[in-house]
């Protein structure tokens, strides 16, 4: 001890020294003493876990080096053991948590290993990132084999973009009278759609209005129009533009039907000249003709929401026969409970009958008079008496403000009947000026037509079409992929059907 109290390290160092040399002269080699005085106390050789003991010797050194690994080496099996493990599971935030933990190969080791502390971790603060939505929609309804490493975003991004929007019209039943699977790729899987059809005499004018309450407008050029017109060759020669049903679907999945003309006659005059082999079960071309027109209406009858019948002139009586006929050879389909409060007659609730508009295309400006409008309601009213057609209380035209002076109870048959006027020239070529030249002002005003322009009266009754009630086609909802198969076997079944067979035997 010194005078201060303290031990003097070279008296005890030198004590300690010779105890040890005294008693444990073969324990290890001189000159090891390394880590301090407290190393050298009482050495026994340390177990392994295995049971094993260490050699005596230099081997000694390398325990506190060996044992210890380094913080990135101890996290690196956690870290690769969903890759190496067990596959991936389907749920997306599992494979979220895989591809972050994986995905960073450039990072270093330690960065691996983050510390817990009170804030969130680095996993939920990614987790909350948008691009979040879109692998969740990739990756569902994937296997359990596929890896996280084949994902790609972007592939997940492209199903969440608006379909592809059509340029013109593709055929849905062809000439020969086939169906045709080219709309396929057009259709998505949602139920929030309408159908409408056509059908009318040549030359009325069906694919002019498909086109303008589809996509476009009576100010651009004709030939344009998605449902191709009439051609003022073909007019010449008195043929048909449509042949077969055309098919064409709008951003707002409205699904349009353009049809070739009923009882056309230049069908049959091809018919005719060119000696095209007809079917065996038809043995005039004017049969084969007319029971082509009723498969059409019988298929819209079944497929379609509403079912536009366009007429030029106040009216042909043969056309409601037609209708009345093949209204009579519509497949049955069961449908769902629906409305029947649009159509006369009894409903026995498992026929599915659709809306149909009666349009009057190329109306006169007499046709517009109150008085003239309300006896074509009650003419149409008669001749659809028996009809389970839902042909009035859907479309009204005094919603759309034509007639403002009426009151509502004016048109008290009100059948769902439009009329459109012929349409005006580019331009105010075709306006007649009121007045004469001696009053500037009034000649520089439009003529009196009686009822609103062509481009009003096509935009009121288009949100007129849209706006009316979609009841079940079948009876199941249908999605727009369900409903092209849908329709594939209406038609399937309709030419085949016996009911045609028999009315195609009793014209003969």
């Amino acid at each position: 001890m010194s005078e201060s109290g303290h031990s003097q390290p070279g008296m005890y160092g030198q004590g300690r020294r010779r105890r040890r040399r005294r008693g444990d002269r073969d324990v290890g080699l001189p000159g090891q003493n390394l880590s301090g005085p407290s190393r050298d106390r009482e050495y026994q050789p340390r177990e392994r876990r295995d049971g094993s003991e260490d050699p005596p010797g230099p081997l000694i050194q390398k325990t506190p080096i060996i044992l210890a690994k380094p913080p990135g080496e101890r996290a690196k099996p956690s870290q690769n053991a969903p890759v190496s493990g067990a596959p991936v599971l389907e749920k997306p935030i599992m494979l979220m948590k895989a591809r972050d933990d994986t995905g960073k190969t450039g990072t270093p080791p330690e960065a691996a290993a983050q510390p817990s502390g009170p804030g969130p971790s680095k996993m939920e603060r990614e987790g909350q990132r948008p691009t979040q939505p879109v692998y969740q929609i990739q990756n569902r309804g994937m296997g359990a084999s596929a890896s996280s490493s084949a994902v790609d975003p972007m592939v997940g991004q492209s199903k969440l973009l608006p379909p592809e929007k059509m340029k013109h019209s593709i055929k849905l039943v062809d000439d020969q009278m086939n169906w045709c699977d080219s709309a396929m790729e057009y259709l998505r899987d949602q139920t929030d759609m309408l159908v409408v059809g056509v059908i009318g005499l040549q030359g009325s004018g069906k694919s002019t209005i498909m086109s303008l309450l589809s996509a476009n407008t009576p100010e651009e050029d004709q030939r344009s129009y998605v449902f191709r017109a009439q051609t003022p060759e073909i007019k010449e020669r008195g043929g048909n533009q449509s042949t077969g049903i055309d098919f064409f679907i709008t951003q707002e999945r409205v699904i349009f039907l353009d049809t070739q003309p009923m009882l056309s006659p230049s069908i049959l005059d091809h018919l005719i000249n060119n000696d095209r082999k007809l079917p065996p079960e038809y043995n005039l071309p004017h049969t084969y003709v007319e029971m082509q027109s009723l498969q059409i209406a019988a298929f819209l009858f079944t497929v379609c929401h509403v079912v536009i019948v366009v007429q030029d002139w106040f009216t042909d009586l043969n056309l409601y026969r037609f209708l009345q006929t093949a209204e009579m050879l519509k497949p049955s389909t069961p449908s769902a409970s629906h409305d029947s409060t649009g159509s006369s007659g009894t409903d026995d609730g498992a026929e599915y009958y659709p809306h149909i508009v009666f349009l009057q295309n190329k109306a006169r400006r007499d046709d517009f008079c109150p008085r003239n409008l309300n006896n074509m309601y009650r003419v149409v009213d008669k001749l659809m008496t028996h009809s389970h057609l839902k042909y009035k209380g859907t479309l009204s035209m005094l919603d759309c403000n034509v007639f403002p002076g009426l009151r509502a109870d004016y048109l008290s048959p009100e059948v769902n009947m439009f009329l459109l006027p012929v349409q005006e020239n580019d331009g105010e070529d075709g306006l007649t000026k009121a007045g004469s030249g001696t009053y500037p002002l009034f000649s520089l005003l439009p003529g009196y037509r009686g009822h609103p322009s062509f481009s009003t009266m096509v935009s009121k009754l288009r949100s007129q079409i849209l706006s009316m009630p979609r009841c079940q086609l079948s009876h199941t909802i249908l999605t727009e992929k369900n409903w092209f198969h849908y329709a594939a076997r209406i038609w399937d079944g309709v030419k085949k059907s016996s009911a045609l067979s028999e009315y195609s035997r009793l014209l003969c």
